[in-house]
């Protein structure tokens, strides 16, 4: 199903530094990495028709309802690829991603999988080499340990925190705020919400 799929783009690697061609239009692009069943950028995408998505999910089983969401509406600013987030530089090309977002990421508990993690230095340098130089990484999660490493780990690798709450629905960051299906289960149970904004200090 998801190999033959119009909205998932395939050889996604062959499209590095060409994705406002890909759309057909020079709007600017953001991307979510992990974005489950594409609640989120589909909302995302609904709201801002002069902006393109990308969603990246790893699991098919996961990407194949996301993609049953898109095929249900007209957004043409709203596309998918099916890869690991290691190879994100493989598939965009320098500044040319104007936002990235990390919501409730996988936490990887145990110390020897740090490296894993979504916000660790690791994956900061790579993300640092597609986005446009005014760019910016808006990460969410519930996991105040995961919160905790990644402003850790945005620090010493030289970005700066513009936003950081540890409770977003109940803070000044919340006007405009989408959320993700595990964000409206968690919140429905009284968990915080933490969010950041980070900018690479130039």
């Amino acid at each position: 199903m998801i190999a033959s799929n119009e909205y998932v783009v395939q050889e996604a690697e062959t499209r590095r530094g060409q994705w406002k061609a890909v759309f057909g239009n020079d709007n600017p692009i953001q991307i979510e990495i992990g974005m489950g069943k594409g609640q989120f950028l589909t909302e995302l995408a609904r709201r801002n028709k002069t902006v393109n998505y990308v969603g990246i999910e790893k699991y098919s089983s996961v990407l194949i309802r996301a993609i049953e969401k898109r095929s249900q509406e007209d957004l043409p600013n709203l596309l998918f690829v099916r890869m690991d987030a290691e190879h994100i530089g493989e598939v965009f090309g320098e500044g040319e991603v104007e936002r990235i977002y990390l919501n409730f990421s996988d936490p990887w508990p145990k110390d020897r999988h740090a490296k894993r993690r979504l916000t660790s230095k690791e994956f900061l340098a790579r993300y640092e080499k597609c986005l446009t130089r005014d760019g910016d990484i808006q990460f969410k999660t519930d996991n105040r340990q995961l919160f905790a490493f990644s402003l850790e780990q945005a620090a010493e690798a030289g970005w700066e925190t513009k936003e950081v709450t540890y409770d977003l629905h109940h803070s000044d960051y919340l006007e405009g705020n989408v959320m993700t299906e595990y964000e409206e289960r968690f919140s429905a149970q009284g968990n915080p919400i933490c969010r950041m904004v980070l900018v690479k200090v130039r």
